[in-house]
């Protein structure tokens, strides 16, 4: 037996290791290496994804309750245009063919969640089970399977059932664990024996700051500087718990993984040769990715989040850090609670330090990270206000996580791009060179080392998209969401992403540039045709508006939405039309 002294030797040795191993990020070292050919590794694997409330519609269609989604679109002026996800693309009555749409793309998996209200109403398993919902899943996941499709399944992709915000609070409350608990718990009862690859949540960061700090997500709460951390630290401690129930109920006789999936923007430094700057780069990704990554791999909040929101608070005149804090037993408890890590990423910020003020009318999770968040001009931003293509910024933030936890094996659960444009456009050049430029850095990554074993492009269909509603479509497949039957067409890029997964890459430069034109090339008729049927549903509405005088010309506006020039005429003329008609009157 060796001596205490010893022991404690190798313990401090250990440590010292441990936590150089989590350190050796190398910040001033930004690699913006040209287009690299080649493969991917053999059994690597391509997907697409969707989420329950953005794509299935039936919101209160055979037994589904109500989510703090359909609740919080209601309100008026919470989402843009005042759109809702009531129907969306109606993936609820049209799987089968979205399916067929993976199996034109020759897709390995597909991603989707699980609409927690869908199978359990109120949010509480005791009170009812929803088997219709149950029914939903069950043919939905034996229909990809049929297809050779294999289902990543999320439990929780936002849409809490609204009796738990009602009447606990949602994630504010600690109950909320338990119930999670439950929910996923029916869900490896009912669909484990099939489904083998398990997410507990899909980019906590957005659940709790959008949801509980700015409000701008449902369920709209505004607790600046305490509610986006209270909801994480329960959302954190739920993720632990569901993994647990798995390993010691079901991991023996389904032989799944269970994992979470994380969104990251990543973080450079402004200055690359200034420790502050690259310091403020750090708390940048510690305080988005890290603030769940580090509780699941390494069992407590990051270090520079504890200091910072801690000494905030002292400061504040509070006796406690604002950041809760877990029990050397939840720690332990949560520590190693992750088989895969899921990587959600969109764009990168330059950071740079600044010093915010400390008082209690300016608290707030922005502040408390002292750093301001910059952009290139020169970036390329053709869609959300926020996404800009930066390419290498995404093999930074895999390099990252291999350093930082100890190189987990890595799903790319979400990676894409918008568009925000008034007309139709389905030859989306911007998409096919962001998936080419990004797809490419994840390929340097797995060269670096990292161990990425998937990629999810997001997503398969246009959808909608949270606050911004139907303002923004990230598909590879366009959805007419005014047509009644909600028709796919497929955008260029849909054949370029085909290209890459036939080919497991990018085989050489010729290649690689013949498939952009022919995409490009094809999607010219499927533009066409799509002009077409805008136009006869266009004349269709307007017959109708012009046949009821009760019609406001408001109304009239927003439900034709301008897809291309001609309609834009047919559209003009018909609000002329009407002006004559009412003047008439």
């Amino acid at each position: 037996m060796l001596p205490r002294r010893a022991v404690s030797v190798c313990y401090v040795l250990m440590l010292v290791l441990y936590l150089s191993a989590a350190e050796d990020f190398d910040w001033t070292k930004n690699n913006h290496d040209s287009f690299y050919y080649g493969t991917f590794p053999t059994g690597f694997s391509w997907g697409a994804g969707s989420s329950a409330y953005q794509t299935e519609g039936a919101w209160d269609k055979d037994g589904k309750g109500l989510s703090i989604w359909d609740v919080f679109s209601h309100k008026m002026g919470k989402i843009q245009q005042n759109d809702t996800g009531d129907s969306s693309c109606d993936g609820y009555y049209k799987f089968k063919d979205d399916t067929s749409l993976m199996k034109e793309l020759k897709l390995n998996h597909y991603r989707f969640s699980i609409s927690w209200p869908r199978i359990i109403p109120t949010g509480v398993k005791s009170d009812h089970i929803n088997e219709k919902g149950i029914q939903y899943y069950d043919e939905l996941i034996n229909h990809l399977l049929e297809n050779r499709i294999t289902p990543i399944v999320t439990l929780y992709h936002w849409d809490l059932p609204q009796v738990l915000q009602e009447k606990y609070g949602g994630w504010q409350n600690i109950s909320m664990i338990n119930h999670f608990n439950e929910f996923a718990n029916l869900c490896f009862e009912r669909f484990g024996n099939r489904v083998k690859y398990w997410i507990t949540f899909n980019n906590p960061w957005s659940v709790a700051v959008e949801g509980y700090e700015t409000g701008e997500h449902a369920p709209g709460l505004r607790l600046r500087g305490t509610g986006a951390y209270r909801a994480a630290h329960h959302i954190i401690k739920a993720h632990a718990k569901v993994w647990h129930t798995y390993d010691t109920q079901w991991r023996g006789k389904q032989q799944g993984l269970v994992g979470i999936s994380l969104s990251g923007d990543w973080g450079e430094p402004v200055d690359i040769s200034n420790q502050k700057d690259i310091e403020a780069a750090e708390r940048y990704v510690q305080f988005y990715l890290g603030w769940f990554a580090t509780p699941v791999f390494h069992g407590d909040y990051p270090q520079v989040m504890k200091d910072f929101v801690g000494r905030k608070s002292a400061q504040q005149g509070l006796g406690t850090s604002r950041l809760p804090t877990f029990s050397p037993q939840e720690k332990s408890y949560m520590k190693g609670t992750c088989d895969f890590l899921g990587i959600g990423h969109f764009t990168t910020r330059y950071i740079t330090h600044k010093s915010n003020p400390s008082g209690r009318s300016s608290t707030s999770y922005f502040t408390d990270r002292d750093l301001a968040e910059l952009v290139d001009p020169r970036w390329p931003d053709p869609g959300s206000e926020w996404l800009y293509s930066v390419p290498w910024g995404f093999r930074r933030m895999l390099n990252f996580v291999k350093t930082q936890y100890g190189n987990p094996m890595i799903y790319v659960t979400e990676n894409g791009v918008s568009e925000k444009m008034s007309c139709t456009e389905l030859c989306d050049e911007w998409r096919i060179q962001y998936y080419k430029d990004y797809i490419n850095e994840m390929l340097k990554a797995i060269r670096d080392g990292v161990s990425v074993k998937g990629y999810t492009a997001w997503s398969l269909l246009d959808k909608f998209e949270w606050d911004e509603g139907y303002s923004e479509r990230f598909g590879l497949y366009y959805v007419d969401f005014r047509s009644k039957n909600k028709p796919r067409y497929p955008k260029a890029s849909v054949q370029f992403y085909k290209r890459i997964i036939s080919s497991n890459g990018f085989p050489n430069q010729r290649e690689v540039e013949n498939w952009k034109r022919k995409a490009v090339e094809t999607c010219s008729s499927s533009n066409q045709l799509l002009a077409a049927e805008e136009q006869r549903s266009t004349a269709a509405n307007i017959l109708r508006l012009i046949h009821d005088p009760l019609t406001s010309h408001m109304e009239m506006v927003t439900e034709i939405v301008v897809p291309t020039v001609c309609t834009l005429c047919i559209l003009l003329s018909a609000i002329f039309l009407m002006f004559l008609l009412r003047r008439r009157n």
